[in-house]
């Protein structure tokens, strides 16, 4: 049983169908998602200050980066997971970043909008194969 799967069970939460979401509910999830894969990495790697911790997770998590990871990752996603980021890149959305250009914020933003795709259809290895690929092609070190 996977991690969802048991806050499903846990919660009582319904099933739903993910086509039925919003870009932006699964941008929502996926940034949760994209953080906890970081914040793990973090600090599995290093068992430091919690604001040191903090910096080495901001400096990735951010939508900079986050937009960067995303164009190395376009050749490698498959037609419905490009149309999920395309979603989310082109929803409208009332906030943004606050040190990134609108762009890179959308381009974050469609970035998450697949990571909770595929968080919420039970595709966790594919969300750690394309942060593993995204983070070497970016050349990010952790």
């Amino acid at each position: 049983m996977t991690f969802l799967d048991s806050i499903k069970n846990e919660f009582d939460v319904e099933e739903v169908d993910v086509k039925t979401y919003s870009p932006l509910t699964l941008a929502f999830i996926g940034d949760c998602v994209f953080d906890l894969v970081i914040r793990t990495i973090v600090v599995g790697r290093a068992n430091r200050q919690p604001e040191k911790l903090h910096k080495l997770k901001a400096n990735i998590v951010k939508a900079k980066t986050q937009a960067d990871m995303v164009v190395a990752l376009l050749p490698e996603l498959t037609e419905e997971e490009e149309g999920y980021y395309r979603r989310g890149r082109n929803a409208h959305s009332y906030s943004t970043a606050k040190n990134a250009t609108i762009g890179d914020y959308r381009k974050a933003t469609g970035f998450e909008a697949l990571l909770g795709f595929l968080y919420l259809t039970n595709q966790n290895d594919r969300i750690l194969e394309l942060t593993k690929l995204g983070l070497e092609r970016v050349e990010i070190s952790i």
